[in-house]
């Protein structure tokens, strides 16, 4: 069965780590098909949602979300948390009728320049995601530490434990979406 990726990057930035992690991710899965969302959405706003319904952008996240197998999520960590781009995307999507996240296998990440790469972002992003209901993939906790220097010049990392954390975590969010596949 073809394996469809979707990635989330809670950063905006055209170089950012966090992307280049979900890329090597969907590479070390060998996903069939991998397509990054583009959270460059307006912020969340009652008015704008009362006035205008929910705005294309979200509809095209929210589509693309409910096509894929699977979802992977990487963001850095601002002052302890997660991104307000990443925030305010989740905010989006739970105003949708359609609930694409309920079941759907999702595996969490985080790269960042501090020594802990991330991870209390990530333990804010598990909170956030209770609501949508996804099936968190539970594997090793990928932080990527000093991510400006964990990459080498084709997006590939550079380190072997973090290639071999985020290989397993691959191998485990394939499990999940076979697991779903069969069960379906």
């Amino acid at each position: 069965m073809p394996h469809k990726l979707l990635g989330i990057s809670g950063a905006l930035r055209a170089d950012s780590t966090n992307s280049k992690l979900l890329r090597e991710a969907a590479r070390l899965y060998g996903a069939d098909s991998y397509v990054e969302a583009n959270l460059n959405i307006p912020l969340y706003d009652g008015d704008l949602e009362s006035n205008s319904g929910i705005p294309e952008e979200v509809k095209r996240l929210v589509q693309q979300i409910a096509e894929a197998d699977a979802v992977l999520i990487s963001t850095p960590e601002y002052n302890g948390a997660v991104t307000g781009v990443l925030k305010n995307a989740l905010d989006w999507i739970s105003r949708h009728w359609e609930k694409p996240m309920v079941g759907k296998p999702v595996a969490l990440m985080s790269a960042a320049a501090g020594r802990a790469g991330g991870v209390r972002a990530q333990t804010m992003l598990r909170s956030c995601l209770v609501a949508f209901r996804p099936r968190i993939t539970l594997a090793p906790e990928i932080g990527i530490a000093d991510s400006g220097n964990a990459f080498d010049e084709n997006g590939q990392l550079t380190n072997e434990r973090y290639a071999t954390s985020v290989t397993t975590l691959m191998a485990a969010l394939k499990a999940d979406v076979d697991q779903m596949s069969n069960n379906a």
